[in-house]
């Protein structure tokens, strides 16, 4: 499989918690990276003591000159910059679009402008909606359940109108749910994080719905490979690949494995189903197995083990 190679990547949002893995990836493969972070959501920390001072810009997205600075002299773009939370964009839907669809378009016509030979752009499985079929592939439908989700599928539009019209050479991966080190606890937290933080509190597990909705785990290590394999694997601009697992775990199998490792019987409580939460969902990866060479390695149970090792 033929590969790319370039010198300097550009990370928006890289000091968050997907952003920062990718980070630490590509430095550790040798690249030099810099960073886009307007830190509304991302930490510092999180990349401090990596970057070279002049290689990280405080600034956001919808800034055109931040951005036409920030492009300068990068091959490629990892665009993680983004609202996330399906509750925070159904309270805030202009403020996530402006984010996550205009920010994507403003930082796309600026890489048009300095040719960059690669952009990344992450996005999520929640374009889908509900699944018609399972497991999910790159050709299911989109239908988009919540203002979060419609601005993942704009920013794709934009991805592909640029691809299609512009020669812009885009990949989109659309990650399943993610977890591990560094994901930030807060009124939004993904529900792997609100697990275990409501353990460690010694409390119930709170499930929003009935506990049987399915969703495809997939560790923030293997995430990191992915947009790895993304930016350097030859031949796929303009191709969209499915980041997950390729497991269907319920939530209510997810709270008992939690529970098991937390060794203490807390129970769980049931409320009222989430606006904008599908009830099933996983990944057919095929291809990004066949054309990344993307192999997932790190199991639900291992990584739940290692956040365990990690708090300890």
């Amino acid at each position: 499989m033929k590969r790319k190679v370039f010198s300097r990547v550009l990370v928006t949002g890289g000091a968050g918690f997907i952003g920062s893995h990718v980070v630490d990836k590509l430095m550790d493969k040798g690249y030099d990276v810099r960073v886009l972070d307007n830190l509304s959501a991302g930490k510092f920390v999180n990349i401090e003591g990596r970057l070279k001072p002049a290689s990280f810009f405080k600034g956001d997205i919808n800034d055109v000159d931040v951005v036409e600075k920030c492009v300068q002299g990068v091959d490629a773009v990892v665009h993680l910059a983004a609202i996330t939370s399906i509750p925070f964009s159904v309270e805030h839907p202009a403020e996530t679009h402006r984010t996550n669809v205009e920010g994507t378009l403003n930082l796309s016509n600026a890489c048009l402008k300095v040719d960059v030979k690669r952009f990344v752009f992450v996005s999520s499985c929640s374009v889908y909606g509900e699944s018609s079929y399972l497991p999910v592939d790159e050709k299911h439908p989109t239908s988009p359940l919540s203002p979060y989700a419609a601005s993942k599928l704009g920013g794709e539009d934009c991805c592909r109108i640029h691809h299609e019209r512009h020669g812009l050479p885009a990949v989109i991966l659309r990650l399943f749910n993610v977890y591990g080190p560094r994901q930030e606890l807060n009124a939004y937290s993904g529900v792997i994080t609100r697990f275990f933080d409501q353990a460690r509190k010694h409390l119930p597990l709170v499930i929003f719905g009935d506990g049987g909705q399915t969703r495809d785990f997939v560790h923030v290590w293997d995430v990191a490979e992915a947009v790895l394999r993304a930016l350097e694997t030859d031949d796929v601009d303009g191709e969209t690949f499915n980041i997950g697992f390729g497991r269907a775990t319920s939530v209510n199998s997810l709270a008992k494995s939690v529970l098991e490792l937390a060794g203490a019987d807390l129970g769980i409580t049931y409320e009222k189903p989430r606006v904008g939460d599908v009830k099933a969902s996983f990944a057919d990866i095929s291809k990004a197995e066949k054309q990344l060479d993307y192999k997932p390695i790190v199991p639900l149970e291992k990584g739940l083990r290692s956040m365990v090792e990690e708090a300890c």
